[in-house]
C-alpha cells in the first residue's frame, strides 16, 4: 500500500460499525414511525448530491460511515460511489447512487448525511490550511479537540484533507504541558519522570520561552511544541533548534497567520479548529423518480 493510500485508511470496520449502531439507535429508537407509510417491500433508487456554492469547493470524507448507515438497515443495498474520500467535490456533483429497500433508505438518510456533512467539513477546512502552507516544510496537525465519540472518524477526515494526526489520545504519546511541568518542578524533571514511566513512548514537550526550549532539547524531547510564540520568536526557535528536534507550533493559529508561521521554518502546526469549529458541508439525498 502506498503512503498516500495508507494515510487514507479508515478506522477498523468495528469502529465504524459501533459509531453507526450508536447513531441509528439514537435516531430510530423503537422504530421509524414515518416510514410506516412506505410499502415494506418497496425498493427505490436515490443519489447523494453536493449543494455547496461554486466558490467553496469541498473535500469528501465519511463514505465508510455512510455505507454502514444503509447496510445496517438493508444488507443488500447497492451503493455506487462516483467520488472517493479525499476528492474535491463541486456543486451539484453526484457523490453516489443507491438502490435498496425504500424504508431503509429513508431511515438511513439523515444519519448518513450527518456523517458525510460533518466529516467532509473537517476535511474541507483541513485542506484549506494545507493549501495555505503549500511549498513550505510545515505539516498541518490536528489535536484532541474532537467531537466526543467521533475522534477516530474526525482524525480520518483530517487525513482526507491532507493533514496529519497528532496523538490519538492520552495512551499513545506523551505531551508534557505547563501543568505537568509545574507539578514536576521543571521541564527536565518532567521529561525524566515521563521517560521512566513510559520508556520508548514518543514525547512532545510544550514550552513558552526560548530558555524552556533549550531545556526541552537538552532533556531529549522527541518534539517541542512552541506555545503562543510570535513569528520573530519562532524564527529564533528554529535557529536555536538547528534541526536537532522537530518544532511544532500551537496557539493563536488562524488562516490569516498560518502561512507566515510556516515560513519561519517550523515542522508542524497543530490546529484545534480543524475538528472543533466544524462547518458542515451542504449535501442532500434525493429519490429518483
Amino acid at each position: 500500500m502506498s503512503g498516500a493510500a495508507s494515510r487514507l485508511q479508515p478506522p477498523p470496520l468495528e469502529v465504524v460499525r459501533a459509531d453507526v449502531m450508536r447513531v441509528l439507535a439514537e435516531d430510530i429508537g423503537r422504530g421509524d414511525v414515518t416510514a410506516a407509510l412506505i410499502d415494506p417491500a418497496a425498493r427505490a433508487r436515490a443519489r447523494i448530491v453536493c449543494r455547496e456554492r461554486a466558490d467553496q469547493p469541498a473535500v469528501l470524507a465519511g463514505a465508510p460511515w455512510a455505507d454502514e448507515c444503509f447496510r445496517q438497515l438493508d444488507a443488500d443495498v447497492r451503493i455506487d460511489w462516483h467520488h472517493a474520500d479525499g476528492d474535491r467535490i463541486t456543486p451539484d456533483a453526484v457523490l453516489c447512487q443507491l438502490e435498496g429497500n425504500a424504508r431503509a433508505l429513508v431511515a438511513g438518510e439523515r444519519n448518513a448525511l450527518n456523517f458525510l456533512q460533518t466529516l467532509s467539513g473537517t476535511a474541507t477546512v483541513t485542506r484549506t490550511y494545507v493549501d495555505a502552507v503549500a511549498g513550505t516544510r510545515a505539516k498541518i496537525l490536528d489535536t484532541r479537540k474532537t467531537i466526543p465519540g467521533l475522534r477516530l472518524a474526525q482524525k480520518y477526515a483530517v487525513r482526507c484533507g491532507g493533514g496529519y494526526n497528532h496523538r490519538m489520545g492520552l495512551y499513545d504519546a506523551i505531551l508534557i504541558k505547563e501543568n505537568h511541568v509545574a507539578a514536576a518542578g521543571g521541564i527536565a524533571n518532567a521529561i525524566r519522570a515521563a521517560r521512566a514511566a513510559s520508556p520508548g513512548v514518543f514525547l512532545d514537550c510544550e514550552v513558552e520561552s526560548l530558555d524552556e526550549l533549550r531545556d526541552a532539547i537538552d532533556s531529549g524531547a522527541d518534539r517541542v511544541l512552541l506555545d503562543e510564540f510570535s513569528d520573530a520568536m519562532l524564527r529564533d526557535a528554529v535557529a536555536l533548534a538547528a534541526g536537532r528536534v522537530p518544532l511544532e507550533v500551537s496557539g493563536s493559529v488562524n488562516l490569516e497567520r498560518v502561512r507566515a508561521i510556516a515560513e519561519t521554518g517550523v515542522d508542524c502546526i497543530s490546529i484545534g479548529a480543524l475538528t472543533k469549529h466544524v462547518h458542515a458541508i451542504d449535501l442532500s439525498m434525493r429519490f429518483d423518480a
